[in-house]
C-alpha cells in the first residue's frame, strides 16, 4: 500500500475544510463552458453536505444574492424566489411549492484538506 494521496484537481476544488465553519453555507461554480456545475455547500455536525444550486419547484437558483441559502435563523435552506423551504442535510423540501421534492446531492470527495466535486458529479448534475 502507499501513503501517495491521489492528484488534486484542481479544477473540481471547492473550499479547503477548514474554511467552512459549522452552519455555513455557501455557493460555488465548478466547471467552465456550456455545463458548470452551480451549487451550494454546507458543513453540518462535522459532514459536508452538496446541492444542486436549482430549486425543484421551477429551475431557479435558491439564492438571489450571493451565499444567501439558509433562512434568518440558520434552521433552513430557502429559495428565495417562492418560498421553499428544504432540509439542511438531505434537501427534502418540507415546506412551499414542491413539498416533498428534494434538491439534487452531489458527490464530493476529500482529498487531504482540501473539499472537491467528485468526478462523476458534473455529468451527473448536467443530467
Amino acid at each position: 500500500m502507499s501513503d501517495r494521496q491521489p492528484e488534486l484537481d484542481l479544477a473540481r476544488v471547492i473550499c479547503s475544510a477548514a474554511e467552512l465553519r459549522e452552519g455555513e453555507c455557501r455557493g460555488f461554480t465548478v466547471g467552465a463552458g456550456d455545463w458548470p456545475v452551480h451549487g451550494l455547500i454546507l458543513r453540518l455536525k462535522d459532514r459536508v453536505h452538496a446541492f444542486v444550486n436549482r430549486c425543484p419547484h421551477a429551475g431557479h437558483p435558491l439564492n438571489l444574492r450571493p451565499h444567501d441559502f439558509l433562512t434568518a435563523d440558520g434552521a433552513l435552506l430557502l429559495c428565495h424566489s417562492h418560498g421553499a423551504l428544504f432540509d439542511r442535510e438531505s434537501g427534502l423540501c418540507i415546506a412551499g411549492p414542491c413539498a416533498g421534492a428534494v434538491l439534487q446531492p452531489l458527490p464530493l470527495e476529500r482529498i487531504g484538506e482540501w473539499v472537491l466535486l467528485a468526478a462523476q458529479a458534473q455529468a451527473d448534475a448536467a443530467g
